[in-house]
């Protein structure tokens, strides 16, 4: 019986199932969990639409005629140097989303439920940010053709174009990271929402992405060229060909060579971010 007893005991405690393979199932099914949620409250997504829909209108026929670029006011010529930075903001936005949705199963105590079941340890987070990727990946879908409706252009390949939104993408994904650390350590969905959004309003605006960061006061311009945001717009837009003729490209490294300083910093942000999200997942309580 005691046998017997010591084999019911240690069934009765779970443990967590290692292997990459294991923990790849485990996060897929996360990721599946949290797209059927998605897909059951439609709102979410809609309403995720409005804001990029509203500031790509808004700074298109805005700020389209005065807000000079490679020395030109053509308000078309803005939108073509506009629409990486709005497709950049995009999926940097929906970080806060992202720190929200795991603040609210933090407090409704799903998380605790997870911990208690035998599965890799990242998997809950890693199955969160991939399912915030492909609502951002659709995001973006949607807010391309909007973007093609105001005039907005792609000038060179296909496979140039699907390469910076790549590393749009790899950014949404990294900064997702971010914000599932934010909303582990926060009480409530409110307050990952406030956390997750402080901080990307100067990240976004001390950079390239709606005026060009020439004119900016040294500090700001420096802070503004070695920005990971920068250097994914400056990538992008190199990629899709929206860079206006006679725009000046500062000399900073992360400007003069964007697409490896994005590739550089989402990988180095992911590395960084997942590893202190893991830790603070196995020890955070609702």
């Amino acid at each position: 019986m005691s046998a017997t007893g010591e084999i019911v005991s240690r069934k009765a405690v779970p443990r967590a199932r290692g292997g990459v393979t294991q923990s790849v199932h485990d996060s897929l099914v996360v990721a599946q969990r949290n797209l059927i949620r998605m897909v059951r409250i439609p709102e979410v997504v809609v309403f995720g639409l409005v804001q990029p829909i509203m500031f790509v209108v808004l700074f298109s026929y805005v700020f389209g005629g005065s807000i000079a670029v490679g020395g030109s006011t053509n308000p078309a010529t803005y939108r073509q140097f506009l629409m990486a930075g709005i497709f950049a903001q995009t999926v940097t936005f929906a970080t806060a989303g992202a720190g929200a949705g795991i603040a609210d199963d933090m407090h409704k105590g799903l998380i605790d439920r997870f911990r208690s079941l035998p599965m890799a340890r990242g998997a809950v987070l890693t199955g969160r940010t991939l399912a915030d990727l492909v609502q951002t990946a659709l995001t973006l879908v949607v807010l391309a053709i909007v973007a093609v409706i105001v005039g907005w252009r792609i000038h060179h390949g296909v496979l140039e174009a699907l390469g910076g939104f790549a590393l749009l993408l790899l950014l949404g994904y990294a900064f997702s990271w971010i914000g599932a650390l934010i909303g582990l350590s926060v009480r409530t969905p409110e307050a990952a929402t406030s956390g997750g959004l402080i901080w990307l309003f100067p990240l976004t605006f001390i950079s390239n992405a709606f005026v060009p960061s020439d004119n900016m006061p040294v500090v700001l311009r420096t802070i503004a060229e070695w920005n990971p945001f920068s250097a994914t717009v400056q990538a992008a837009r190199e990629l899709f060909g929206n860079l206006p003729h006679g725009y000046p490209v500062p000399a900073a490294w992360p400007m003069q060579h964007p697409a490896a300083a994005s590739l550089l910093w989402s990988v180095l942000i992911i590395a960084v971010f997942r590893s202190l999200s893991v830790r603070k997942y196995r020890s955070a309580t609702a």
